[in-house]
């Protein structure tokens, strides 16, 4: 089974927006190398940030999970 995981996910969506880290990070209030860290899988966004990272890329919540 391939999973996708969050960081896949936020790395998509913010790609498809048109958005760099630094612009996603400007945005959501952290630094563009926390938006790497998501990205690469080092570390995961506070669930906190997940109601406006999905409103900011257009997507539905629970697409970050199942």
């Amino acid at each position: 089974m391939n999973r996708i995981t969050i960081s896949e996910k936020i790395r998509h969506y913010r790609r498809e927006r048109g958005l760099t880290q630094k612009e996603f990070g400007e945005i959501i209030g952290v630094s563009p190398q926390a938006i790497s860290k998501w990205e690469r899988c080092e570390c995961y966004p506070d669930i906190t940030f997940l109601p406006e990272i999905a409103k900011l890329l257009s997507c539905d919540i629970n697409d970050f999970f199942g």
